[in-house]
């Protein structure tokens, strides 16, 4: 009984899709990949982005790549610095956007993460994709 049972949930495990595998969804609902983007603040040379700063970038650079809709947080950030091992903590935005054309968005991600790099002096801007199902 127990060996059955085991199989079973192995069954049910390998049925599930693997991280990254489209999502099979239920209508309404749709297969995207839902974009996360977190963009530190601090700038190198002290200081740091500004509402007013962001709230440009924003309308300059990312609306325009994605006017179908996003999401802005304010969120608090750590992470360790490769260099030293320091922590260090920063006031972050995250941008998240849901895309229904996978391929196209990769484009336009690129161009984002580049603005804000060249634009306040970072070095990277943390990202994360994920597969899911979305709709009204």
């Amino acid at each position: 009984m127990k060996r059955a049972t085991l199989l079973l949930a192995l069954a049910a495990l390998g049925a599930c899709a693997p991280p990254g595998a489209p999502a099979v969804c239920t209508a309404p609902l749709k297969p995207a990949v839902e974009i996360a983007l977190y963009f530190g603040r601090d700038k190198p040379g002290g200081g740091e982005v500004s509402e007013a700063e962001w709230a440009a970038f924003l309308a300059e650079v990312v609306t325009p790549r994605f006017p179908e809709g996003l999401s802005v947080l304010t969120v608090e950030g750590q992470s360790r610095e490769p260099a030293d091992g320091r922590i260090v903590r920063e006031r972050s935005k995250l941008l998240v956007v849901v895309v229904f054309d996978p391929p196209a968005h990769r484009g336009k991600v690129g161009e984002i993460v580049a603005a804000y790099n060249q634009r306040f002096g970072q070095h990277g801007v943390f990202r994360t994709e994920q597969p899911v199902c979305a709709g009204l």
